[in-house]
């Protein structure tokens, strides 16, 4: 026996979905236009299919894929130069986007990608045994810090996210550590755009670029600072 599962996700039309996936290093394998507008794209093990609705609302999208690789981070890096130079900067707000690779709390490393349909690819390499959510910390800013990125990407509830970070940097007698307070500005800002509220994101990004780190500080926070530089351009 040999199953395969394939995902087949929704589109408004297929063009600029598959430019997107072509510029990804996928190859366009089938096409059609009739009686259905129906294509598939490949690249190495991964293959995708497409189907179009005229009514379709990519904005409201919540269709989601995961895939595993044993080189997540190769796997960003090459999706991430392709994007740059089919579209002249990396997507990071809006439709498409991509975000970067993130530790998660359920031992899988991964980023995701939304193309032009607004389908969600969670892309990940599995980093522990254990797939259970490790528990929540009891302090208070990585507690915050914790339920925000699941608002943000596995939950993909941006407003939950801002939410939850604004409550907690009120908060008036306790202070957040440097590196706890730059993931949570960089995280804001990520949110702010993908809420369209670009005010709050330019100020916020500001804000964690003021955020003073000592060298080692900054090794630790290198995912977020990579999210900060793709933020800004």
């Amino acid at each position: 026996m040999g199953e395969t599962t394939i995902p087949i996700l929704p589109c408004r039309t297929l063009q600029p979905v598959l430019d997107f996936y072509t510029a990804l290093g996928f190859e366009v394998t089938f096409r059609q236009s009739s009686p259905n507008p129906y294509a598939v794209v490949e690249r190495g093990g991964i293959q995708l299919h497409f189907f179009a609705m005229k009514r379709y609302e990519p904005t409201t999208s919540y269709s989601t894929c995961l895939i595993r690789t044993d080189d997540v981070d190769g796997l960003y890096e090459a999706f991430r130069a392709g994007l740059g130079a089919a579209y002249g900067r990396v997507p990071t707000r809006g439709l498409p986007r991509i975000g970067t690779p993130r530790d998660t709390s359920h031992g899988v490393r991964q980023f995701l990608v939304t193309d032009p349909g607004g389908n969600c690819l969670r892309i990940g390499q599995e980093t522990s045994p254990d797939p259970h959510h490790r528990p929540a910390p009891t302090e208070t800013f990585a507690r915050a810090l914790h339920h925000a990125y699941l608002f943000a990407d596995s939950k993909e509830d941006p407003l939950a996210a801002a939410r939850t970070i604004d409550r907690v940097l009120r908060i008036e007698d306790e202070r957040p550590t440097p590196v706890q307070l730059f993931r949570l500005l960089v995280l804001r800002a990520e949110v702010a755009g993908r809420l369209g509220d670009e005010a709050t994101a330019a100020s916020t990004l500001d804000r964690a670029t003021a955020v003073r780190l000592t060298a080692g500080e900054r090794e630790s926070v290198r995912d977020d600072l990579a999210r900060l530089t793709e933020l800004r351009s």
